[in-house]
């Protein structure tokens, strides 16, 4: 059974988690900020009240997760002192303990969370470094263990573009993953990804290393102001090709936007019609232009200082995955684990 030091422990942080949260003062902005909904004309401009109910939404969650952490450690200390009238088990303090850690360390992550965009959707770009096929096959298999962390999470996940490897893997993809604190779990995933192995491409059986670059990015609501000059803009169509083969090679509905002042280039294929792509198209230019911004502001107000995980740069080395050894090591902290195979099966919170 638990010990009186543990009890006291997860009590600790969760009085700790109603300092930080500002608990009571966000009970009294919920009241004004509901108050607001109910003006008569809270609906004659709907971006803004879209946004407001996002800020109500918002703070509610804060609200209702710090209650849930509340009734946790309650439930905690009834069962600890019910236990010495032998009227619950010690197997059910046990469990009680269990779900208040879970409740706890739950709000304690998404305190972490919690810029705004760290809620919102998360784009993340693969694209496969030199090295050809190895290369290329590499980041398909770092395609497939970010869908397996979405299932995993119970997030949708959308492929927006997939561009074929020349023989096996690819040679670039977008994807959408949906859910709560999406970005936010993700964009430390921001750089270069190193793998070590011996080629299953290499007749003479030899060690290969190759690099993948993923480049994630927050998939912006419409409320938020990027400005994107129409000028700016060259588009191109082709045929669609890529991973299932639905509609594959049969209309010109793919669409390539190049932003001529930045140079960036997206583009999208996952949609029938070549109006939807571009309507997808722009959405990613707009994540990543917005990221761009965000990320030179930033730089400006921490230029001196570099954060414990990195600058998330994209030529930045942050993960080595070795396969002789079944080693993922992440090089910003230091660490190493030995389960290569959960890993690249979706486990990536292992790290």
């Amino acid at each position: 059974m638990i010990t009186i030091e543990q009890l006291k422990e997860i009590q600790q942080r969760a009085d700790k988690l109603k300092q930080y949260l500002a608990i009571d003062e966000k009970r009294v902005q919920l009241e004004e900020e509901e108050l607001r909904t109910q003006d008569p004309g809270f609906w004659e401009d709907a971006k803004a009240a879209e946004a407001q109910m996002r800020k109500v939404k918002g703070i509610k969650a804060w609200i209702e997760g710090y209650e849930g952490v509340r009734a946790a450690t309650e439930e905690l200390q009834l069962a600890f002192d019910y236990c010495k009238e032998e009227l619950v088990t010690e197997d059910e303090v046990d469990a009680a303990y269990s779900h208040a850690v879970k409740e706890v360390e739950a709000l304690e992550m998404k305190n972490m969370l919690s810029h705004e965009e760290d809620q919102m959707p998360a784009v993340l770009k693969i694209v496969s470094g030199a090295g050809g096929t190895e290369a290329q096959d590499w980041a398909e298999m770092l395609f497939r263990m970010y869908n397996r962390w979405g299932e995993r999470h119970g997030f949708k996940v959308s492929t927006l573009d997939y561009l074929d490897g020349d023989e096996a893997g690819l040679k670039s993809a977008v994807v959408v993953i949906e859910g709560e604190n999406a970005y936010g779990l993700l964009k430390s995933e921001n750089g270069v990804h190193r793998l070590v192995r011996v080629s299953p491409f290499d007749a003479n059986a030899r060690r290969q290393t190759s690099f993948t670059s993923v480049e994630v990015m927050p998939d912006l609501p419409e409320d938020v102001e990027v400005d994107i000059r129409p000028e700016d803009i060259e588009m191109q169509v082709y045929r669609a090709s890529g991973a299932g083969g639905q509609h594959v090679n049969k209309t010109s509905s793919a669409v390539r936007l190049i932003h001529k002042p930045t140079g960036i280039v997206v583009a999208s294929q996952q949609e029938r019609s070549q109006f939807q792509n571009k309507d997808k198209a722009l959405e990613m230019l707009r994540a990543k232009l917005y990221h761009i911004k965000k990320t030179e502001q930033d730089e400006a107000r921490a230029s001196a200082r570099k954060s414990q995980v990195g600058s998330g740069d994209r030529s930045e080395k942050i993960r080595t995955y070795n396969y002789p050894q079944s080693r993922v090591t992440d090089h910003r902290i230091g660490l190493s684990i030995f389960d290569l195979d959960g890993f690249m099966n979706g486990n990536i919170g292992a790290m």
